[in-house]
């Protein structure tokens, strides 16, 4: 006869990370970033940006402190070693701003990835060997890529980021994390659409700094206004000058 499996306390399986009362937040800090604004970490599952697995961050349009939100956690990384990649950004990184920002330009890899942003990103995802995937896969990409996109970040861990349109807030996702960014007139207005446990009571502000540039420093800032020719010249992937 088959031994009958022993009785497991509840206790136990509350430890465990990946399991959380519905009243609660999950709590995975060892996979966490944090996200260098302990307002923000305090409403994330786990304390910071979460790895090994998808988050999705909803902007109306481009050049609202996005970047500037995830700057920190990409240094942490990029200071452990790890390599970054961007597939397909609307713009190229402003190189300086980057680098005094803690960022390796020799471990940052920008992809430009045309048609096939989706399955660059699951390649990236997939194979393991990055800190950090940030993709832009546009308005065209469908809920079965989406759970592709997850199911590639699943029990890596990478920071893995989508950029997507605040039109796709009201459309389903895999992801577990999703998130809305708007700027506001003296701070940076976050909120949280989806989260492991809990659903979260209000939005946050987080007030303009040298982390979050005021609007219309952004771009200076952080990335040129479009992309140059440098990246156009046919290349799949460089790392950034």
């Amino acid at each position: 006869m088959n031994a009958l499996p022993l009785p497991v306390a509840l206790a136990d399986v509350l430890a465990r990370g990946d399991v959380w009362r519905g009243d609660t937040l999950a709590s995975l800090a060892e996979a966490a970033i944090p996200s260098g604004h302990p307002e923000l970490d305090a409403e994330l599952p786990g304390g910071g940006w979460p790895r090994g697995t998808l988050t999705e961050l909803l902007v109306g349009r481009s050049g609202v402190g996005e970047m500037s939100l995830l700057l920190p956690a990409l240094s942490r990384l990029s200071q452990a070693g790890g390599w970054l990649a961007l597939v397909a950004p609307p713009w190229l990184p402003h190189a300086p701003a980057w680098a005094a920002a803690g960022i390796a330009l020799e471990r940052l890899v920008i992809v430009r990835a045309g048609k096939d942003t989706a399955w660059s990103i699951e390649q990236l995802l997939a194979c393991g060997g990055f800190a950090g995937v940030l993709g832009w896969p546009g308005d065209g990409v469908d809920a079965k890529t989406l759970r592709r996109l997850q199911v590639a970040a699943e029990g890596r861990s990478t920071l893995a980021c989508l950029w997507r349109s605040m039109a796709a807030a009201d459309t389903p996702s895999p992801a577990p994390l999703r998130v809305a960014l708007a700027n506001g007139d003296d701070a940076l207005n976050i909120r949280i659409l989806k989260r492991r446990g809990r659903p979260a009571s209000r939005p946050l502000e987080l007030p303009y700094s040298s982390s979050i540039p005021r609007p219309g420093r952004r771009l200076r800032a952080v990335a040129g206004p479009v992309l140059s020719r440098i990246a156009d010249r046919g290349l799949a992937a460089a790392p950034a000058a």
